[in-house]
């Protein structure tokens, strides 16, 4: 997806909101963004960013952008090691902090993201999501998000759907003013940034009916970062 001064079908006014923001912020915090790259460089060797296709607005992918917090660490036979075992001291700071999500500045930039939506998931979720789910594709994603000062990845998947939906229907610029300020105080607070037992939370296996059987831990390390 190329840049988009005003993304089709995305408010004007939220579109002009995010770009009231992101432009001056990545200015102003281009001093922190260098001495993070600097240090994940050191620490983590290149490439300095995480890159990976996401799905946007209408389930439309496009690539983004973060901070590498894990070591290209593999086993015996080549595989990636898990998600806990590659991940740093300073990757873990980096979450903790959201300071990771920084570089996500440029995909709001673009028109790709927006400040405040539903997170940009994994593409192989996509065929997963009932018809109410899907609907969380019909806003811009965010860099933060409802669900995300509602409990973050302490939440359950249904949980984090059923709050995306709500903000997809109850949408407004008071809103976004509004998680926003909440989400500063939750990152202060470093609450909701991972699941007990995860690196951030349990994949995505879609909508089990309750005669299913629930998937072995053993099948739950993905090397996917979120």
């Amino acid at each position: 997806m190329s840049y988009q001064l005003l993304p089709k079908n995305v408010p004007a006014v939220k579109r002009l909101f995010d770009l009231a923001l992101s432009v001056p912020g990545l200015i102003l915090l281009s001093p922190i963004v260098l001495l993070i790259s600097l240090v994940v460089a050191w620490q983590h060797g290149f490439p300095i960013l995480f890159r990976q296709k996401r799905p946007g607005l209408h389930g439309q992918t496009f690539t983004i952008y973060k901070f590498r917090t894990m070591k290209n660490q593999t086993d015996e036979d080549g595989k990636p090691l898990p998600d806990d075992a590659r991940l740093t001291k300073f990757g873990r700071f980096l979450r903790a902090t959201s300071l990771d999500e920084l570089p996500e500045l440029i995909n709001v930039i673009k028109g790709e993201m927006s400040i405040v939506g539903p997170r940009p998931l994994l593409v192989e979720y996509l065929p997963l999501y009932n018809p109410e789910q899907s609907r969380r594709h019909k806003m811009l994603p965010g860099i933060t998000g409802w669900a995300q000062v509602h409990g973050r990845n302490t939440l359950t998947w249904q949980e984090k759907f059923n709050l995306d939906v709500w903000y997809v229907d109850n949408w407004s610029l008071w809103l976004d003013i509004k998680i926003i300020a909440m989400t500063i105080v939750k990152v202060l607070r470093r609450e909701g940034i991972s699941q007990p037992g995860q690196a951030t939370a349990e994949p995505f296996r879609g909508n089990p009916r309750e005669t299913d059987a629930v998937a072995p831990k053993s099948e739950q390390n993905q090397v996917k970062e979120q």
